[in-house]
Formats: C-alpha cells, structure tokens, sequence
C-alpha cells in the first residue's frame, strides 16, 4: 500500500496547481473573495496543460483524458475538444520492454529473428513477422502494465470524493459512477483475449463485403497478453494521393466509413470505438482497413434497440420519442421532471431547426450542454457510441468538409427499415390523421344532407358583417362554403385506397357551378 500513498501524493502534486485554479475561479482567494471570469483562452491553456500532465503520468491517465473527451458531463466542451487530441505514440521500451513478452510467449511459434517493430501506444507494442510463410502483426502488452493501471485506477478511486466535493450537482452525479465507468473501459483494453475474439466477430459480420477488411486472427498464438493477426498493408485514409490511386473520390470513402460504423453499431450489436485515422487505412484496391480493436463494446440486444432509438428519433426530431429513449439508456433518470426536460428538448430542436450545417457533434453538444441543468450521465455503452459518432464524423469531414453525415444516417436508417421513407412518414400522418378524423367523415354524408336540404329550402343563412348594407341577403355565399368544403375533402380523400375523392370532387363542381348561376342571376 506504501506504492499507492506515494502514487497517491504525487499525482495530487502534479494536478494541484491547475486545482488552484479552477478553486480562485470560484472564490478569488481562495476560501473567500468573489468569483473571477475566465477566458475561453485561459480554460484551453489549462487543458493543454492537464494533456501533458496526464501523458506524463502514464497509460490510465492518458486512457482517463481520452475516456474524458467524450464526457461532457463532467467537463467543459473546451476541455473535451482538447482532450480529444489525446493521443498516445509511446516508444518501444517505455515502462518495460514489450520484446520480452513475445520471447515469454510466442519462443517456439515464430521466427523471432525475422521480428520488426512498427508502432506502440501506452498499452501495447506493435510488431510483425513471419510465421508459416506469410508476414503477421504482432500487438503485445506492455509488461507489468495490468498491476500498474490497477494501481492508478484506485488512486483515480480515491480522488474522485475529493473532486466531487467541489463540484456542483450536476456533475456530482456524474462523478459517482466516473471511476467504475473508467475502469470498464481501460480493463476492457487489456483484455486481449476479448479484443481477438471480437476481431473475429467483426470480421465475420462482414464477411459478404468485400470493401472491408478486418486482419484475421492466428487463434494459435493469441494469447492475454498477445494478439496475432495477418499483416494488412495499407496507406492513411486521410491521403489524398491513396484515394485517388484506389480510383475513390473523397465523399464516397466518407459515406462507406459513416455507414461501415452505423452497421457495426445498429445492426450487428458489435462495433470499433476507436476510428481515428491512424485506425483507418486504404488498399492499393480502394478496400477500408480498420486497425486495433482494443477499445470495442459489445451491445445487449435492449442496448442496441435503444440506441437505435436515439439514433431514429435525433434524426426525425422527434422529442417525446428522444425523452423516453435518454430515460431507457439511464442517461436521465425515471425520476426527472418530463414536462421540464421536454420543453428544453424542444428547444433544441428549435436550435437546429432550419440550419445548413447541422452536424452529429453539434446535435450532440447542443443536447447535453442545454440538459445541464438536469442530473445526467453517459453510460459507458452511451459514451463509446457518441464517441463513434463525433470522432467517426471527424475524419469523414477531413475527406469531404462538406460530407453531411446526418443525411447519411438517415438513409442508412431508411435503408435497414429503422424509419420510414419521407413519404411513407408522410402517409402514415395522413392515416393517422384520417383515423382521428373518422368520426367526422362519418357524420359527413347526413350532414351534407341536411345542408342541400336547408339550400333548397333557402334556409340556409351565413351572417357576415357586410361592407355596405343590402336589402337581400346573399344565397351565394352558402355555396361557396359548401364548394370550398368539398374541395379540402377531395383533397383528403386523394390518400385513401377506394376512389372516393371523385363524387367529391363531382359535388364540389356542381355546388361550384351553382354558386356562380346564383352570382350571375343576381347580377353580382
């Protein structure tokens, strides 16, 4: 327990001047003096500064400020774009040398003088080599990483009482379940037992699209600690050049990447979290490579229902559809006050309403920064799909900066029968419409029997407050009404199966044709 005070301390330490702070923000000196402005500029210098303290801390503080990027529950939207830039290139022997554990693992499997390093992250080291003639990649755990990270997440533990102390209620919420959230994530990173066999998962769910490729597995020599898969060369999707020489435009990348994720996380249940572009390559044959499945998820079938609710009802807007499926994913609790959250809801969509450049990040900052004022949280499951979304449309607007991933979502929700076409949405209004209409229609028929009986019998009488006074009243008028009457119900009627809107519209010419005999015999 000595190791975890002195962790403890020193990260205390390290994190202690930006505290400061953040505490003279609220109160000038301290423990009294008024609270003190600060600039967007300041609150980014700050998280510049968290960046490099949490690199410097290690693999479960850089997870943390990645983890972190996509709460906005818990920190400012300028802290969660700057977090986002977090990444970790590590060098091979940092924190131990990853070489070891493949000599441990894999002596007697491969050849370890043909053994190359290519790349490594916090968490693991990546390498290739030959085995039974063809060349694999090797990704291995970093050694006495596991006991490490378990260390720092109690110490992560351990501080988040303290910070929820200074927090407001708001984010208190969200701190509580903050440190079990985190240790989901990072401990599902380690197991590499889970991510090759997601690999495999994943790769057979696209196993009928060729313009995808996820590595195979070598299920001989994966282990905990191991992940072998087959070599796949390809070239940064962000290259332009690469693109062109696969005969692939931009926009049409963009769209196969946006609708690549939308099946992974709709349809299969099974998906790739982490799609930045050094994640994602291109073949000499214009095919998307997707790399490294350490941050992944798996949905429960209810999971997955409910976030393709969030999805459906984002994308039509709706927001009594939107309120029921942010209480079924636990990111609002049953509790909460609907009418309140309804009328903010709806003042979202207000906010987007009629704007060009509505985009999946803007829907989703909007949402949760106008939800503050509500205790909210982002489950883990939650978090990884927003994370998906913005991070996924990112590099899809880095191909095509006018790449509108909405309409994409919506034709891809069209096209797998999660909503209806625009015009199926529009006759099933008009159906129902129709069906709350019912009653009336019904009661038409005698009513319009008793209105030719009342103009035949000139009883009919429609009181206006005339321009100038007549002797006479006007019998012209009740067809008008009448005729004007037939022509909406003609054009209602247009929708249903059996060709009613025709004696409609027969009636209305009739009652048309008299209207303008009775103008014309009156001289008017």
């Amino acid at each position: 327990m000595s190791g975890y005070y002195r962790r403890y301390l020193q990260v205390l330490v390290r994190f202690l001047p930006v505290a400061i702070a953040f505490l003279r923000d609220r109160r000038r000196f301290l423990l009294f003096g008024p609270s003190r402005t600060v600039s967007t500029e300041v609150h980014r210098a700050r998280a510049e500064r968290l960046t490099e303290t949490m690199l410097d801390l290690g693999p479960a503080f850089i997870k943390v400020g990645q983890v972190l990027s996509t709460r906005p529950d818990i920190v400012p939207p300028t802290y969660v774009e700057v977090f986002a830039t977090l990444q970790d290139e590590v060098p091979e022997d940092a924190g131990g040398d990853p070489f070891a554990v493949l000599q441990a693992e894999l002596r007697d499997g491969i050849d370890l003088e043909s053994v190359e390093p290519v790349a490594g992250g916090s968490l693991a080291f990546v390498y290739t080599a030959d085995y039974d003639g063809d060349r694999i990649a090797l990704k291995v755990r970093r050694p006495g990483l596991v006991s490490q990270i378990e260390r720092d997440l109690r110490v992560i533990r351990g501080l988040v009482p303290l910070l929820a102390t200074f927090a407001d209620e708001r984010q208190r919420y969200s701190l509580e379940n903050a440190a079990d959230d985190f240790e989901e994530i990072i401990l599902g990173e380690l197991d590499f037992e889970r991510e090759a066999t997601i690999m495999r998962e994943i790769d057979a769910n696209f196993a009928d699209d060729d313009r995808i490729v996820v590595p195979d597995t070598y299920d001989e020599l994966c282990s905990d600690r191991v992940v072998a898969m087959e070599y796949v060369e390809g070239r940064k999707i962000t290259d332009d050049d690469a693109l062109a020489d696969a005969g692939l435009g931009p926009t049409e990348m963009a769209t196969l990447i946006a609708r690549t994720y939308l099946k992974m996380g709709l349809v299969d249940g099974v998906f790739h979290a982490d799609p930045h572009p050094g994640n994602l390559a291109v073949t000499d044959e214009g095919r998307l490579v997707i790399y490294d499945y350490g941050m992944s998820q798996r949905l429960s079938p209810q999971e997955q229902e409910d976030i393709t609710s969030l999805y459906r009802t984002l994308v039509r807007r709706d927001v009594d559809g939107l309120l029921n499926t942010l209480v079924a994913l636990e990111v609002l609790e049953p509790t909460v006050d609907r009418a309140a959250v309804r009328r903010v809801l709806e003042l979202v969509i207000d906010n987007l309403e009629g704007r060009s450049d509505v985009t999946w990040q803007l829907i989703i900052t909007e949402l949760l920064s106008m939800l503050h004022d509500f205790p909210f949280r982002i489950p883990p499951n939650v978090m990884l799909l927003m994370r998906v979304g913005t991070v996924g449309e990112g590099v899809c607007r880095s191909l095509d900066p006018e790449f509108d991933f909405i309409a994409v979502t919506r034709s891809f929700l069209v096209d797998h029968g999660f909503i209806e076409s625009e015009f199926e949405v529009l006759f099933e209004d008009v159906k129902r419409d129709l069906r709350e209409s019912a009653p009336v229609l019904a009661r038409a028929p005698a009513r319009f029997d008793a209105v030719f009986g009342q103009l035949e019998r000139g009883e009919l009488v429609v009181r206006t407050e005339p321009v100038e006074p007549t002797p006479d009243g006007d019998p012209g008028v009740g067809y008008a009404v009448l005729a004007g009457a037939l022509f909406v119900a003609t054009a209602v009627l247009t929708f249903h199966a059996q060709p009613y809107e025709l004696a409609s519209l027969v009636a209305a010419l009739v009652v048309a044709l008299q209207y303008v005999r009775t103008r014309r015999s009156s001289g008017r």
